[in-house]
């Protein structure tokens, strides 16, 4: 069975960083493409970044420059290091391997 742990989620003010972390297990990590979604309150979850099996990565429009996804294949692990976050980026933030998916890290920006 895989399972995907978010990890790495909290309150930061406007123009600050955060790191969201997310380990795999029971499945060939290093093969998988990750992603990483965020869903705002009220709205479906979006694509922001993902990361294929070779490491090759590919943002939306929203969150490129500001953010960057990156995997750790011996540890199972992938990133996302989220910088110059903004208001509109508070949300359940979710990793996904499909078809499988965490169960989301809560990310609040103040402003």
């Amino acid at each position: 069975q895989v399972q995907l742990v978010e990890s790495g989620g909290g309150l930061v003010q406007a123009g600050g960083s955060l790191r969201l972390s997310c380990v795999v297990s029971g499945s060939v990590f290093s093969i998988r493409t990750m992603a990483w979604y965020h869903q705002a309150p009220g709205n479906p979850r979006d694509l922001i970044a993902l990361i294929t099996g070779s490491g090759t990565a590919r943002y939306a429009d929203t969150v490129r420059g500001r953010f960057t996804i990156s995997r750790d294949n011996a540890k199972n692990l992938v990133y996302l290091q989220m910088n110059a976050l903004r208001p509109e980026d508070t949300g359940v933030y979710y990793c996904q391997s499909p078809p499988y998916w965490g169960s989301g890290t809560q990310v609040t920006v103040s402003s």
